[in-house]
């Protein structure tokens, strides 16, 4: 094989790996942002740390307390105080005591039902017949307005702050506190209003966000049992801000039915000087109540959601812009994972301010309502605002406004987060996120952000957050707190991790913890703990640890400006001795539990990336695959070499097959355009086969068979077996047969069954008794395609494919050497014309086949009027 040859054959295979390598590396650089993988904890806290940590039990003295536990519910910090509600009670403590191992408590109170009997009587347990505090708000300054669910019957009070004394007289709690410990509720006071968002009913089919308590402002509340509005919610957090009161929750989403009980996280948000509508249309229901999607999802081609919303925070400064920021988590029958979102709260008013969404029938999708089909003043505007200026007052809205905003309170589009991704998630754990408290100005200069994060295997994560598109680094895992205590929050054996309540205390450097029988008291940060070591207080890139002049690691204290290091985004190098020597890295390592350090993340970050491997494999594969097919290319060329050099010395050793009639015909010049005498047609064509041998003898065997002696067929045809009985037959081809085997120029007759073209493929053929000329002699439907070659006293039926010129030749001297051949006759498959045919003589020697005397299979298949055979598919030898 030459080598332009070798290139010509692997060129397109060396094209295609060309564009397949380009592909694999441009799709690496082009392609989306992978997923984020987990952060590991450069510090992990255990729990023999943690156990030291101060704790608050409930009231040990009280008999349901020791069986039950404290059954958490509510924390409040207001000043320098932390108010604690739950079943039955509710405590006030300080907070400005560390040192103890038990929170202390500065006032208590015990707010006992009465109604227990009455609740064992709606059917239910005696366990569930308490008052558990879940509203627990400041009314005003002095005032705290708190509300239980008294045995199924809810009741509120107000208190003052500090004496914890009972101010009025109680007000009934319906659709401000729910029924049961397990039900969610929000609440809050905004210009004198008490929002609430809660179940209504003993059952908890009707989810309500009421307002009430107020002076001059009607009881407002949402449409009663209307999907569209809320649909099984599960209120989480309320927020007043600017002309509007915010409900965040989570509920099933009713523009995915089709999918199942999906659920949604959702902010909706109503007017505070809503006063509802007319007396025709949403009178005493809110006409500002909208709703939209939060999205909290991870980008790419398919979009991963964290659809559940666990825990959200108040109105923070998030790159100097109002925001919020929130946990969320998948589905509950979906792969565990979490992640950590923050949205503008101008990205919100956007979006209420955008498409409206509707679904026309029952059976169509959800699509944005159009512009024009909105009514004026916009639908969800508070009255004397903005489009609805001229409107003092949303009672005077018209009917169009109020209908469109009963049928239509969804919008089109979501929320989208800041930087359209999460800032932190995690999803390897099986564990997921509950709790989420935030503080924006950490660090000396305040300007770090810090998220503690509360899980439901009881742990507390610590994160750096990188909130800016531009920041030179990204969100690292400062710490994981193992903080449950099974001594201090287990009850009677059973321990309950999940973290039910975050409050941070910024300026007691505390971070109190709740669970559902205990609430521990976690310092921000260890930075003591760190000693001398330098590197290792800043390599923890913990903003709230400074690195001293003095030599120290220590807890940043508000006011320190100057004299201290730090390196939160890791740009410092440390020499090897700043630990004063390894010995006392391990002691710390050891004594203080696992650290991860930067250079562990250096080689980490070291590792391959997974499309690097893929396109390595790819090219080893394909690599492969070339180096096969040139050794099997170099295999075939030299096969076909050495037979190249076998068919040089016999020419016939690469025929290994029998070949056509033609092919032979033409090997021993029958079909030459000459004439040739008998004598020398006698040494050219006493190599033909015997037509029972012809489909199968090689070419190289004809030259044995130049030297035997002629055999007769018979004219059906067929070979006679030696041991076969003679046929008898009663029609007239007997005789014919008979005069024909002694006469062997005698003419042969094929008979037909009709003498209609149109009804028998095959006309009479008749071959002239000639006894010196052989001539063919055909008569033939024009449409006939079928054809004979008759060979012998008794022709045999070949079929041909080729057509060739018939030429009529004389032998000469041919009846002195050896007794007469008939004519052959040749046929073809092609169409022949009407005018009369040339002839052409063949003279044939008969030899003696040196194949087993087997008969071979009919190549022609007579008509059965006049066919010898006797059965259909058979033949009588």
């Amino acid at each position: 094989m030459a080598p332009t040859d070798w290139l010509s054959s692997w060129r397109t295979p060396l094209l295609l790996l060309l564009l397949i390598l380009t592909f694999c590396f441009s799709s690496e650089s082009a392609s989306t942002t992978p997923f984020p993988k987990d952060l590991e904890a450069i510090n992990v806290v255990n729990s023999e740390q943690s156990y030291q940590y101060p704790g608050f039990q409930g009231l040990l003295q009280d008999n349901d307390t020791l069986r039950l536990g404290l059954d958490f519910q509510r924390m409040l910090r207001i000043n320098h105080m932390l108010y604690i509600a739950a079943r039955s009670a509710h405590a006030q403590t300080h907070l400005i005591s560390r040192s103890v191992l038990v929170l202390p408590v500065f006032q208590k109170l015990t707010w006992k039902s009465k109604d227990v009997s009455k609740c064992t009587v709606r059917g239910k347990n005696r366990d569930e017949c308490y008052n558990y505090v879940k509203v627990l708000v400041p009314r005003n300054d002095e005032t705290l307005f708190a509300c239980g669910t008294n045995a199924f019957n809810p009741t509120c009070r107000n208190y003052k702050m500090m004496s914890m004394e009972q101010v009025g007289e109680e007000v009934v709690g319906q659709a401000r506190c729910p029924f049961e410990s397990g039900q969610s509720n929000v609440g809050l006071f905004a210009g004198g209003d008490f929002y609430s968002a809660t179940m209504t009913d003993f059952l908890a089919s009707d989810a309500v966000i009421y307002r009430s308590l107020g002076e001059g402002r009607p009881v407002l509340r949402t449409v009663k049992y209307d999907s569209k509005w809320l649909r099984e919610p599960h209120f989480l957090h309320a927020i007043d801000y600017g002309n509007y009161v915010y409900f965040f929750l989570s509920e099933i989403a009713v523009e995915y039915t089709a999918l199942g009980k999906v659920v949604f996280s959702r902010v909706a948000r109503v007017c505070k000087n809503d006063n509802g509508g007319s007396p025709r249309v949403l009178e005493r229901y809110w006409t500002s109540f909208l709703k939209a999607r939060l999205n909290c999802s991870v980008p790419g081609d398919s979009f991963f959601y964290f659809d559940v919303l666990q825990s959200l925070t108040n109105v923070l400064q998030i790159n100097q812009r109002p925001a919020v920021v929130g946990v969320f988590t998948t589905q509950a029958n979906s792969i565990p994972g979490s992640a950590v979102c923050a949205f503008y709260m101008d990205d919100i008013e956007k979006v209420f301010n955008g498409k409206f969404k509707e679904q026309r029938t029952s059976d169509s999708s959800w699509t944005p309502v159009p512009d024009e089909q909105v009514p004026r003043p916009r639908p969800g505007t508070c009255a004397g605002d903005g489009p609805a200026a001229d409107y003092k007052s949303s009672v005077q809205f018209p009917d169009e406004t109020l209908t469109f905003i009963k049928s239509y309170p969804l919008m089109d589009e979501a929320v989208p987060s800041v930087n359209d991704r999460p800032c932190f998630t995690r999803t390897s754990s099986r564990s997921k996120l509950t709790q989420i408290v935030v503080d924006v100005s950490a660090g000396p200069y305040k300007d770090r952000t810090v998220m503690f994060l509360g899980s439901d295997d009881g742990r507390v994560l610590k994160v750096l957050a990188s909130t800016h598109p531009s920041d030179s680094f990204g969100s690292k895992l400062l710490e994981d707190i193992d903080v449950y205590n099974p001594s201090k929050c287990n009850v009677q054996g059973q321990e309950d991790r999940r973290v039910l309540g975050l409050e941070l205390d910024k300026d007691h450097h505390a971070l109190f913890v709740a669970f559902s029988s205990c609430v521990i008291r976690v310092p921000l940060s260890r930075c003591t703990q760190h000693g001398a070591c330098k590197k290792s207080c800043l390599a923890s890139r913990d903003p709230y640890c400074i690195w001293l002049r003095t030599g120290s690691c220590a807890n940043m204290a508000p006011g320190f400006k100057a004299g201290f290091e730090q390196d939160i985004e890791g740009d410092q190098s440390f020499q090897p001795d700043s630990c004063h020597g390894k010995i006392n890295l391990a002691l710390y390592c050891l004594n203080n539990g696992v650290r991860r350090f930067p250079d562990m993340d250096q080689r980490a970050a070291a590792n391959v990336h997974y499309t690097l491997l893929i396109a390595c494999v790819l090219v080893a594969f394909f690599l492969g695959a070339i180096l096969s097919g040139f050794l099997v290319s170099c295999y075939c060329s030299r096969s076909a070499a050495h037979r190249a050099r076998r068919l040089g010395k016999d020419p016939e050793a690469s025929l290994p097959h029998a070949l056509s009639l033609r092919s032979l015909a033409k090997l021993n010049g029958l079909l030459d355009g000459q004439p040739k005498s008998l004598s020398q047609a006698d040494g050219e064509l006493s190599g033909l086969p015997t037509p029972d041998s012809t489909p199968e003898l090689p070419i190289k065997n004809m030259k044995a068979l130049r030297h035997h002696h002629t055999s007769t067929l018979p004219r059906d045809g067929l070979p006679k077996r030696p041991d076969a009985p003679p046929q008898n037959s009663t029609s007239s081809s007997s005789s014919s047969s008979s005069s024909s085997s002694n006469n062997p120029t005698s003419s042969t007759s094929i008979p037909s069954s009709s003498s209609s073209s149109s009804s028998t493929p095959l006309q009479q053929q008749v071959i002239p008794e000639r006894p010196g000329v052989s001539g063919v002699s055909v008569t033939r439907h024009h449409s006939q395609r079928h054809a004979l070659i008759k060979m012998g006293s008794g022709g045999g039926a070949v079929p041909r494919h080729h057509s060739f010129n018939q030429r009529g030749t004389h032998s000469t001297n041919s009846e002195s050497q050896r007794p007469s051949i008939t004519s052959t006759c040749l046929t073809r498959q092609h169409s022949y014309s009407e005018g009369p045919h040339a002839q052409r003589a063949a003279v044939v020697r008969r030899t003696v086949s040196l194949k087993p005397q087997v008969p071979p299979k009919p190549l022609f298949l007579p008509n059965t009027a006049a066919s010898p055979v006797t059965e259909a598919g058979k033949y009588n030898y």
